[in-house]
């Protein structure tokens, strides 16, 4: 699979550039870099390089002069980023390509990917300011063909995703969604169908998530968390059952058999993976999505969400619940909770304190899953906070799914609703009024980056590897007592 994400500056950018007051085509070169996925690439565009004086001539179609490519492939180069082509068309919608558009980008693609070793992206705009892309791929000794892209977005102050008519899934809806569609219509529906979405932590907050989005419509979800089900979570982790916990199933095959039942896609995909996002197998699968869910409540896995925000373009709805009860009566003493979207443009999960940068690496360092280092905690501290409230979590993924919500819908137009802060003891809801990040921050630098941001934020995890294995010795226990009584059994 194929895809191509602009932050929304660049897309602003180059609408300037491409769509002309005098109607004709235009054309530029940008640099993009790349973000694999377990299934998908993205060429993540990260910056344009507009043509100066005599670099093209624009006659109602529009072509460029050799220095002009030149000068693009030596700034890919200099940058280590690859080259895409990009154009506009006097039409609206995904666009298809003329012959001389074919003929133009396959005589760039050999010449890009021999000097970059990525191949070469085209994209074009329409007036409607659409967009439609495609991979220009080696299979042959001076063979490149073209590869469509599913999808091209948008991601930034705005949203907005273009579906190619042929890849996407057909616009067949069950009656159960009739009025669904009649709140937002047929258009954001087929959207949502075609959405990929991550949930990361499949906990109380998540599994509400989950049965929210497959009720929705949601066409694909992918279930990233590794624990298993436990009594102490049967008070707030939905379609948990008794028998769940004595079983110790995973929490995501819970979650996933049930929304498979309630679903209301015309083609539903759930997949349960049973993985941290800190681990490269769940940080992969995750790049594959089109929005992330992040519910999470440890430092480690929100800073490496905050990193794909960012570096990959991958929208993180994120919500965080805190409860404080007064030690001397063990009554409810306050209860905040937190909503918000990391997207570029907006302030990061850091910058709005939902995660404190100093526990990262004590995390890493597995500090918090040991009970020694937890005991000399501050009483205070959230390591040691263990209130949760299935009415508090319900409430938290409400106003994710809204954010969520917002964000694909854009209803009057409005799709990036800033942090949200409701006090539960006084009813009060704050907006935050941060408008991006501070001004030390390094996630917005590592916006577009993707694989060549520099960094890696995945390693082992312990507590992840350890939780597994512990769950298949348990089902292996149960296998073996089980074939032993049958065997009794059939001995009489």
């Amino acid at each position: 699979m194929y895809s191509v994400a602009l932050p929304s500056s660049v897309h602003e950018q180059a609408i300037e550039h491409l769509l002309r007051q005098d109607g004709q085509e235009d054309l530029c070169f940008a640099l993009w870099h790349p973000s694999q996925g377990r299934d998908r690439i993205t060429a993540l565009i990260h910056s344009l390089i507009l043509p100066l004086e005599g670099d093209r001539d624009v006659h109602g179609n529009v072509s460029f002069m050799p220095s002009y490519f030149e000068r693009a492939l030596s700034e890919a180069i200099n940058a280590g980023a690859g080259l895409a082509f990009m154009h506009s068309h006097p039409a609206s919608g995904w666009q298809d390509m003329s012959l001389d558009d074919i003929h133009a980008e396959q005589r760039l693609a050999a010449a890009v990917k021999s000097a970059t070793e990525l191949p070469l992206v085209g994209l074009t705009i329409g007036t409607d300011e659409a967009w439609s892309a495609r991979f220009w791929t080696k299979t042959a000794p001076r063979t490149y063909e073209r590869q469509w892209c599913d999808s091209v977005r948008v991601v930034g102050s705005k949203f907005a995703i273009t579906l190619h008519p042929n890849l996407a899934k057909k616009s067949v809806f069950r009656p159960e969604l009739e009025r669904t569609i009649l709140a937002w219509g047929k258009e954001a529906q087929s959207q949502l169908a075609n959405l990929t979405v991550g949930i990361v932590g499949a906990g109380s907050v998540g599994s509400i998530v989950a049965e929210a989005l497959a009720r929705m419509g949601i066409g694909h979800i992918r279930l990233l968390d590794f624990d298993s089900v436990e009594k102490v979570n049967l008070d707030r982790l939905l379609f948990a059952t008794r028998r769940d916990a004595l079983l110790k199933k995973s929490k995501v095959e819970v979650i996933a058999k049930a929304i498979r039942q309630t679903a209301t896609a015309g083609q539903f995909t759930v997949e349960p993976l049973e993985w941290s996002i800190v681990e490269e197998s769940g940080f992969q699968v995750a790049l594959d999505c089109d929005v992330l869910f992040s519910c999470v409540d440890r430092p480690l896995a929100r800073s490496v969400l905050n990193f794909i925000a960012y570096a990959h373009l991958i929208p993180v709805v994120d919500g965080g619940i805190m409860v404080r009860v007064n030690e001397r009566t063990q009554k409810l003493k306050h209860a905040d909770w937190r909503t918000h979207i990391a997207i570029p443009d907006r302030p990061c999960l850091e910058c709005l304190e939902q995660y404190d940068p100093g526990q990262v690496s004590s995390e890493r360092d597995g500090f918090l899953d040991d009970p020694a280092y937890i005991a000399g905690l501050p009483h205070a501290h959230w390591a040691k906070r263990n209130e949760n409230v299935f009415a508090f979590s319900l409430s938290v993924a409400s106003f994710e799914v809204l954010q969520f919500l917002s964000l694909i819908v854009a209803p009057s137009g409005i799709n990036n609703p800033r942090a949200q802060m409701y006090h539960f003891i006084t009813a009060g809801l704050d907006k935050n009024d941060l408008d991006a990040c501070k001004s030390r921050c390094l996630y917005p630098g590592y916006t577009a980056r993707g694989d060549h941001a520099g960094i890696s934020v995945t390693s082992h995890h312990l507590a992840a590897e350890k939780e597994r294995e512990k769950r298949q010795a348990y089902h292996r226990t149960l296998e073996y007592h089980l074939h032993r009584w049958i065997l009794l059994k059939l001995r009489g």
